[in-house]
């Protein structure tokens, strides 16, 4: 086989081909397809495209673009077609054209998932395949989308982070800098007041789109049927959410996974985690998002992205799940793990420049922003010990606000070691950030400092915010029991709280089990768990026991 010599070098892992014995092992699950020349198999678009195997004959994998066809990739006999959207269910990005006559082993979407979860051997080889051609088609921008914007765009940024988070393919044309870019913007007819611009398809325009009108217009959640009740519901796709995930579907169980933004939660947006079990070289959070969605899907499970969980209906079973849509979703169970969000500081102006100037989350993407500038991290936790690190590679000097005096009771021993050994690290003790100044974007910061109350004023255009963490229950008020600061009340917690004139909070005979909440078979996870160890390692491993948990309240039923 053949394609761009741009595309990853692991050709023989990205495009393997299958020996006759294996091939062999994938025929009970399809039936063989006489193919001619010029037939298309599948277009951008598809969803529930068939698996196929070349058993003889060869075709081309394209993408058509704005000037015509871009060339992907060609297979011949032995080798097979698809990527991470085999496996997803998300709409496809490439056309499928046989150029060479012959016959082909054709499989379903249901056939492939039952495959790989029952032959080790051909998972391995066909999801390290899926995940390498998906990453090429990253590298190489083959996406079918174009997004116009400017770097000083809080608007822009957000779009970016969403597409790269979801790991979803597109072509960036930055109008600060590219001259060409009128002549896009002219052939869509759109307006400097409209950016930034989505060309979505190569054919629908998007002016300013909404997160939820992005993923809409890229069919992120093309494969979720509403209608059924399913077995379990997960309510947030950080690494507690996505640990349930995994088990939950592994283990058989009818599972959705609703995500507000993209998988990853707050950990998504770490640049490096370095203390996760068995990762000593470190990884980031995006990178284990990444695995353990892939993961999750592989086994069965279905993602809606880009939707927010309005409420949750607990008076009865089946409970109710209501988004934000209005829709509702049903569940004989529901694990919650939508995680916290960082506290912002009191700043009247600080909404003015978010995403331009002010970032919650320390990526690639924010690093170039800020790159031979200085910068300043507010907090003193992991989360700003990992931003201030990473960010110290590209900056020219990376503040860090610390409102305590010291670092050891809330970061880890390595990170701290590791700031307090960077030349590039000033660490600021017992100051808060006080003020920001700036016409249309960041351009100044104030920070005062807590013993002398001495205030200063510093030319820095980027800030980092990871101050503490409120939970995300809003939702949740008068359905489950809260502590005093919103986190969910699990297991003997809920023995000490009751409600109204003394009426226990608990309706059951036998105990709630330990990560259940108030209503039996609803359970918390995660960061909005009340006393959650804040760590990676701790929400994956509640995201795998809650499912043991799940399992015995579905015995009950």
């Amino acid at each position: 086989m053949s394609f761009p010599p741009s595309t990853l070098d692991a050709r023989t892992q990205a495009f393997p081909a299958l020996t006759s014995v294996q091939i062999d092992r994938i025929r009970p699950l399809g039936h063989s397809r006489r193919v001619r020349r010029g037939e298309i198999l599948f277009e951008p678009g598809d969803t529930k495209i068939p698996f196929f195997v070349l058993l003889s004959g060869r075709m081309e994998i394209v993408q058509p673009s704005l000037e015509g066809e871009r060339p992907v990739a060609t297979h011949a006999a032995g080798e097979f077609t698809g990527e991470i959207t085999m496996i997803s269910g998300q709409r496809c990005l490439v056309r499928g054209r046989v150029t060479e006559e012959g016959e082909f082993l054709e499989v379903t979407g249901d056939g492939l998932r039952l495959l790989v979860a029952r032959d080790a051997e051909l998972s391995e080889i066909l999801m390290r395949a899926f995940i390498l051609r998906r990453l090429a088609l990253i590298q190489n921008d083959f996406g079918m989308v174009i997004l116009m914007g400017s770097q000083h765009s809080a608007k822009t940024l957000e779009l970016r982070e969403f597409l790269t988070r979801n790991g979803h393919p597109y072509t960036y044309v930055d109008l600060d800098r590219d001259r060409i870019s009128q002549e896009l913007l002219d052939r869509f007819d759109v307006k400097p007041s409209e950016v930034p611009v989505l060309i979505c398809g190569g054919r629908t325009v998007l002016r300013s789109p909404s997160i939820s009108g992005l993923a809409t217009c890229l069919g992120l959640n093309a494969d979720v049927n509403n209608s059924e009740v399913r077995d379990v519901i997960i309510v947030g796709a950080g690494p507690a959410g996505l640990a349930a995930a995994v088990y939950a579907a592994s283990e058989g169980l009818d599972t959705l996974v609703i995500e507000t933004l993209a998988p990853g939660g707050q950990a998504g947006s770490s640049s490096k985690i370095e203390n996760y079990l068995g990762f000593p070289t470190g990884i980031s959070g995006q990178e284990l998002a990444a695995r353990a969605t892939t993961q999750a899907q592989k086994f069965g499970a279905s993602m809606m992205i880009a939707r927010s969980v309005a409420r949750l209906e607990c008076a009865q079973r089946p409970y109710r799940v209501v988004l934000d849509s209005g829709e509702a979703l049903s569940a004989r169970s529901i694990v919650i793990a939508s995680g916290a969000q960082y506290n912002k500081p009191r700043i009247a102006n600080l909404e003015q420049f978010e995403g331009d100037g002010i970032y919650y989350g320390a990526t690639y993407m924010e690093s170039q922003l800020c790159g031979g500038e200085e910068v300043a991290v507010v907090g003193g936790g992991n989360s700003a010990g990992q931003a201030a690190v990473f960010l110290s590679q590209t900056a020219s000097k990376v503040h860090m606000l610390v409102r305590s005096g010291e670092l050891a009771s809330t970061m880890s021993r390595y990170l701290v070691q590791r700031l307090t050994e960077n030349p590039t690290v000033e660490i600021h003790f017992n100051t808060e950030i006080t003020g920001l100044e700036g016409n249309g974007r960041l351009e100044r910061v104030r920070w005062r400092d807590r013993q002398t109350l001495v205030e200063s004023t510093h030319a820095i255009r980027h800030a980092f915010i990871m101050t503490g963490a409120s939970p995300r229950t809003a939702w949740l008020r008068g359905c489950l029991a809260l502590d005093d600061k919103g986190f969910i009340l699990t297991g003997r917690d809920l023995e000490a709280a009751h409600g109204g004139e003394g009426v226990p909070l608990w309706p059951l005979s036998r105990a709630p089990q330990m990560l259940e909440t108030s209503s039996p078979g609803v359970f918390a996870v995660g960061d909005v768990r009340a006393g959650n160890v804040k760590r990676v390692a701790s929400a994956v491993g509640e995201g795998a026991i809650s499912i043991h948990l799940v399992h015995r309240v579905l015995a009950e039923l």
